[in-house]
C-alpha cells in the first residue's frame, strides 16, 4: 500500500467521525425542541425528514460530481455544505425558529449526503475487494465514536438547561431558551471550525484515484453505468438499506422519550432527559462496540451471515421494548444498538459488491439516497408514540429489521 492510499485512508475516515458526531447530536436536538420549542413527537419527527431527506436530494448529484470531476472533489463540495449548515444555526438560534432550524439541518446533511456518496465506495476501493466489508466497517468504528460524543455533548450542553415545567413563569422559560439557544449555536460554531480544517487538508493533500484504488481500469465511458439496476444483489441492497437506515433513525429519534416513559415508574430513580442522553451515548457506545468486536468475525465468517443473525435478534428485540418497563428496558434498547452496528456497511459492501468499477459511483449514489429511509420513519413512529406510547413506535422497526435478515440469508449472492 502506498503513501497516498494511506493518507487517503486517513483522511477518509476522518469523515467518518464528523458525520457520526453530527448524527449522535440530531437525535438529542429532537428532545431538545421538544422541552425548549413545544413540539410534539411527531412535528419532531420533521427534524429528520429535513435531515435524511436530503440524503435522497444529494445523492445523485453528489454521484455526478465524483465521476465527472472525482472523488477529492466530490468530498471537499460535502464539507463546504456540512460547515455552512452548521454556521446557519447561527440565525436559527438568534430566532429561535423551528422552521430556520429544519433549513439549516438540510443543508448541513445535504453535505453528509455528500460525503457518504464518496467515502463509502472510495473506502471500499481503498484496497482488495476481498476485504472491502473489513475496510468499511473498520472506518466505520471512527462513526461509532463520532456517535458516542454527540450525546454526550448535547446532554451536558442542551439537555441539561431546564426551567420549572408548567409553573415556570414566562420570564424562567425565556432565560432558559436564550441560554440553550446559546449553547446549541456555539457547539454548532465550533464544529463548523473543524469541518473547515479537514476541508483545507483534502484541498492540499494529494489523494489517489482510479486505478490507484483498484486493480481494475477505472472506465472514463459511463454511459453503461445505469447497468447496475440489472443486478438483483443490488436493487434488493438497496430496499434493505433503505429499511434498515429507518428503523436505525426512529431507535434513535426516540430514545430518550422512550428511557424517561419507561423508568417513569421507579420514582426518584427514574430517567431524566439528561441521563437518558447519557444512556443513549451508552447505546451508541454499543453500536461502536458492536463494529469493533464484530469486525474481525469477518475474516472467519461471511458478512452477510452475521448481518442476518443479528437482524433477526433485533427483531425479536423490538417485541421485548414494547412489553418491557424499567431498566431492563432501557437495556434491552442499548443492545438492539449493537446489533445494528454493521448493518449499513455491511449492506454497503454487499450490494456494490461485484459491480464493474464504472457503476460502484451511481450505485454508491443510489445506495445513499435509500437513507431517507430516515426521513419517514420518525414521523410514524411520533404519530405511534403521541398516542400510544413509545413502546408501540417501536413495534413498527421489526418489520424492517426482519427485511434485512432475509436478505442476508437469501438474496446477497449476485445473480
Amino acid at each position: 500500500m502506498n503513501k497516498n492510499v494511506k493518507i487517503a485512508i486517513i483522511l477518509v475516515t476522518s469523515l467518518f467521525f464528523l458525520w457520526g458526531v453530527s448524527y449522535g447530536l440530531v437525535d438529542v436536538m429532537n428532545k431538545n425542541f421538544q422541552n425548549h420549542l413545544g413540539i410534539t413527537q411527531q412535528n419532531s419527527g420533521y427534524l429528520q425528514m429535513a435531515y435524511f431527506g436530503a440524503y435522497f436530494v444529494m445523492a445523485l448529484p453528489a454521484g455526478w460530481i465524483a465521476s465527472r470531476f472525482s472523488y477529492k472533489v466530490g468530498i471537499i463540495t460535502g464539507l463546504a455544505l456540512y460547515a455552512i449548515g452548521c454556521l446557519l444555526i447561527i440565525p436559527a438560534t438568534n430566532m429561535a425558529s423551528f422552521s430556520m432550524f429544519l433549513f439549516a439541518f438540510f443543508i448541513l446533511a445535504c453535505g453528509l449526503g455528500a460525503l457518504e456518496t464518496n467515502a463509502n465506495p472510495y473506502m471500499t476501493k481503498l484496497g482488495d475487494e476481498k476485504n472491502a466489508s473489513f475496510r468499511i466497517n473498520a472506518a466505520q468504528s471512527f462513526n461509532g465514536f463520532g456517535q458516542f460524543v454527540g450525546p454526550i455533548i448535547g446532554g451536558s450542553l442542551f439537555l441539561s438547561i431546564t426551567h420549572s415545567g408548567e409553573n415556570a413563569s414566562s420570564a424562567e422559560k425565556e432565560q432558559a431558551l436564550l441560554e440553550n439557544m446559546f449553547n446549541v449555536q456555539m457547539v454548532y460554531v465550533g464544529i463548523a471550525l473543524v469541518v473547515f480544517l479537514i476541508l483545507l487538508a483534502f484541498v492540499f493533500n494529494k489523494i489517489p484515484e482510479g486505478s490507484e484504488v483498484s486493480e481494475e481500469v477505472e472506465y472514463k465511458d459511463n454511459s453503461k453505468s445505469i447497468d447496475v439496476f440489472k443486478h438483483r444483489h443490488f436493487n434488493l441492497g438497496v430496499l434493505a438499506q433503505f429499511l434498515y437506515v429507518a428503523a436505525q433513525v426512529g431507535a434513535g429519534a426516540f430514545f430518550i422519550n422512550y428511557s424517561v416513559e419507561h423508568t417513569a415508574s421507579l420514582g426518584e430513580k427514574a430517567l431524566s432527559d439528561e441521563k437518558s442522553a447519557y444512556f443513549f451515548s451508552a447505546a451508541l457506545v454499543a453500536f461502536m462496540v458492536g463494529r469493533i468486536v464484530t469486525t474481525p468475525l469477518m475474516k472467519k465468517f461471511k458478512g452477510e451471515s452475521i448481518l442476518g443473525l443479528y437482524s433477526l435478534i433485533n427483531v425479536a428485540l423490538c417485541f421485548y421494548l414494547y412489553i418491557a418497563d424499567g431498566m431492563i428496558s432501557v437495556y434491552a434498547l442499548i443492545l438492539v444498538f449493537f446489533f445494528m452496528s454493521i448493518s449499513f456497511p455491511t449492506i454497503f459492501a454487499v450490494a456494490t459488491k461485484d459491480l464493474p468499477l464504472n457503476q460502484v459511483k451511481l450505485g454508491g449514489s443510489i445506495l445513499v439516497m435509500s437513507i431517507c429511509g430516515g426521513a419517514i420513519m420518525p414521523t410514524i413512529m411520533g404519530s405511534i408514540n403521541d398516542s400510544y406510547g413509545t413502546g408501540a413506535g417501536f413495534l413498527a422497526l421489526a418489520p424492517c429489521f426482519l427485511y434485512v435478515a432475509l436478505y442476508s440469508f437469501l438474496w446477497t449472492k449476485k445473480s
